[in-house]
């Protein structure tokens, strides 16, 4: 949308991302340390440190699209920053103590148990103040927004997030006979709960993507549950059109992935928290399962082996959320946020 603005990030590995090969991104120090540059879960050491260290007094308008830090940037009074919110930082507010059993620092997971609950005060503080220095808030989902002002304290407006549905929408239907993970699999994302339910169900699940969890998972699996690793972007869409449903354990901000399969004509099983509870209507475009346990999920996909679902409705669904809508919706808000704010801080 603007192409021509600079991008601000902690540390940038060029080659994961050739679509900004011609965009100007800054980076702070981080960037020049290999082992920090790879591993961000260390960032929260820094206390925001790195993003305080951009000085945007000379925009008009900075963005900062924030799961965590970003919204540290510093501006002037004359500076409009508008904060694209995807959630509070889940390490200090909403998954602090399901974090603090489940560290991602390998060797490092005991020195990380003593100094994260004697630092998470000090983090909160300084995430807090950070937040009240933003001028907007925009919140990627209703889900989210109530957390922003649980946390926050401060009012948003929600816009979600982008989905290329395009070309799920004319992935040609495969032969529906099999359920379907797609993503990066990480602890959060709950693989566990689907490899114990279909495990105990024995129907065909096929699980896309790479990440941590699938080592661990593979050991636990049996023989129905599939692991295709990485697949190119037509693998992927083909693997959407060809699933029975797709399967959504984790309580998640938003969910981008589950939106893709609706775009596909694919149904959601979900957990009934979280952003899903936005696009998942039971019995319209997937189920919904009360507990995140096995049992329940094995009880939901048993409950969608009744059902009939309507293709141009779960489609019709996702269009909701097309990258076009993101597009509408965002340049009328920032046009709308910068007039009223022009109005009042670059008078004469």
């Amino acid at each position: 949308m603007y192409p021509g603005a600079p991008i601000y990030t902690s540390a940038y590995i060029p080659e994961k991302f050739p679509e900004f090969a011609d965009a100007d991104v800054r980076t702070t120090f981080l960037n020049k340390i290999p082992f920090l540059k790879r591993k961000h879960q260390l960032f929260p050491i820094f206390l925001g440190l790195p993003f305080k260290t951009f000085n945007m007094d000379e925009y008009d308008l900075v963005i900062s699209s924030c799961a965590a830090e970003a919204k540290y940037v510093r501006t002037g009074p004359k500076t409009l920053h508008i904060c694209y919110c995807h959630t509070p930082v889940r390490y200090y507010w909403t998954d602090y103590e399901w974090r603090l059993r489940n560290m991602p620092f390998g060797a490092f997971n005991w020195l990380a148990r003593i100094v994260f609950p004697l630092v998470v005060g000090l983090l909160r503080r300084i995430d807090y103040a950070a937040a009240q220095r933003v001028n907007v808030f925009i919140a990627n989902s209703k889900h989210i927004q109530a957390r922003i002002k649980q946390y926050y304290h401060r009012d948003s407006t929600v816009i979600y997030p982008p989905v290329q549905t395009g070309p799920l929408l004319a992935a040609a239907p495969g032969a529906r006979d099999y359920y379907l993970i797609v993503g990066r699999q990480v602890a959060s994302k709950r693989l566990d709960l689907a490899v114990d339910a279909f495990n105990e169900l024995g129907l065909p699940l096929k699980v896309v993507g790479t990440g941590e969890e699938i080592a661990r998972q593979k050991r636990r699996a049996k023989a129905n549950v599939e692991f295709t690793g990485w697949v190119s972007t037509d693998e992927r869409n083909r693997a959407f059109a060809g699933a029975k449903a797709f399967v959504f354990p984790p309580e998640e901000d938003f969910g981008l992935v589950p939106i893709e399969a609706l775009a596909a004509g694919t149904p959601v099983i979900a957990y009934n928290q979280g952003g899903a509870l936005e696009y998942v209507i039971d019995g319209k475009t997937g189920v919904l399962f009360d507990e995140q346990t096995p049992a329940a999920l094995a009880a939901a996909v048993r409950r969608f082996e009744t059902m009939k679902f309507d293709e141009k409705v779960l489609q019709a669904k996702a269009q909701e959320f097309d990258v076009e809508v993101f597009r509408r919706q965002m340049r009328e808000f920032v046009d709308a946020e910068w007039e009223k704010f022009d109005s009042t801080h670059h008078e004469g």
